[in-house]
């Protein structure tokens, strides 16, 4: 069993990047499974890795390389007795340290285990404001991976890219740095394929780092499942894109610097609409998932960098509430456990 980590920041394109190489995985033969790590209490990636032939499995509240090693390594070894995959891959939540993590699955016992080289993927776009937000954190991501992964060239202008190269040289000067687009898949990325076929090269222990409480991020998700829904496509999108403006903006009020993310999905009868904000400056990104639902929700996972949680809390629950008022929507929310272990399976298996 090989174990691929695929770090990054809150943001950073993690998702977009797994879903591609997964799927790559797949159809060359490789059963695969995945292991999604959502700091907040209600998961809402594991939907969209969602395909057949791959088995998807979420981690929520809390971070896999401190608060939730336990769970990790139950889901893994579950992993190898029942569904015996050829390759796992791990997305920790954006505030994990993948090096860290590593070196917490190497002392599990799993029989056979090997690993791919850490990545840690960068969004150049925001990587100085992240770097001003939580410097030694970020640093510690960047020094931890193997391999760097500069992603959103296609947005990203060619100065910023060239300045966030340097500066990623510069903290870590022993990784191999790669430029690409998870999104539009080019041939870039065909290159962070090739070399996750690698064997990755164990690196000296570090000190152990609790990444919550490092980050200064607070989390909050909700989920509320709709009894009633008039929306259409487009009205759903305009809810998702109105409803992540305003918490933005409200944000954007006590913190105006702040990075992270915050995402939004509506389930439709036919598909699914997720709408994502990860920074003050962003407009709200918004795409559509064709796919049956027998229950209509939405969910909502938020981690944003120095915001209070109660106030974010509150920002992000009175705001879903009051657009759905005002489109008629009847709403119930679901209460949520407290606690840090939850495992759940969103995937499908089918033997090959």
């Amino acid at each position: 069993m090989k174990v691929m980590i695929i770090g990054g920041f809150l943001g950073s394109g993690k998702t977009t990047a797994i879903q591609r190489i997964s799927r790559q995985l797949s159809d060359a033969g490789k059963r695969t499974a995945i292991i999604v790590n959502e700091i907040g209490e209600i998961g809402l990636d594991g939907e969209t890795l969602k395909s057949p032939g791959i088995m998807t499995q979420e981690l929520t509240s809390g971070c896999i390389c401190c608060t939730l090693k336990i769970s990790m390594q139950y889901t893994l070894q579950t992993l190898e007795e029942e569904f015996k995959p050829d390759i796992v891959i791990i997305e920790p939540t954006g505030i994990a340290f993948p090096g860290q993590i590593r070196e917490e699955i190497e002392v599990m016992g799993l029989s056979e285990l090997s690993f791919a080289p850490v990545v840690t993927l960068v969004d150049p776009g925001r990587f100085g404001t992240e770097a001003k937000e939580i410097p030694r954190f970020i640093e510690t991501q960047v020094k931890e991976a193997e391999i760097l992964g500069i992603n959103k060239v296609d947005v990203a202008p060619a100065e910023i890219v060239m300045a966030t190269e340097q500066m990623l040289a510069e903290l870590n000067p022993e990784a191999r740095v790669l430029k690409f687009s998870a999104k539009v898949g080019d041939e870039q990325f065909k290159d962070l394929f090739i070399h996750l076929a690698l064997p990755g090269i164990e690196k000296p222990s570090q000190e152990k780092q609790n990444s919550i409480e490092i980050s200064e991020v607070s989390a909050h998700s909700v989920l509320y499942t709709l009894s009633s829904c008039g929306f259409n496509p487009e009205e759903g999108r305009q809810f998702i894109e109105e409803s992540l403006q305003t918490i933005r903006d409200k944000v954007r009020e006590i913190n105006p610097d702040f990075i992270g993310h915050v995402k939004l999905s509506l389930k439709l009868p036919s598909s699914m609409i997720k709408g994502s904000v990860t920074s003050s400056e962003e407009a709200p990104q918004v795409e559509f998932i064709p796919r049956k639902n027998e229950k209509l929700e939405i969910r909502l996972l938020s981690a944003i960098t120095k915001i209070p949680k109660d106030k974010l809390t509150g920002i992000v629950e009175s705001t879903l509430e009051e657009k759905l008022r005002e489109s008629d929507v009847s709403f119930k929310k679901k209460e949520q456990q407290q606690h840090g272990s939850l495992t759940k399976i969103s995937g499908i298996m089918k033997k090959k």
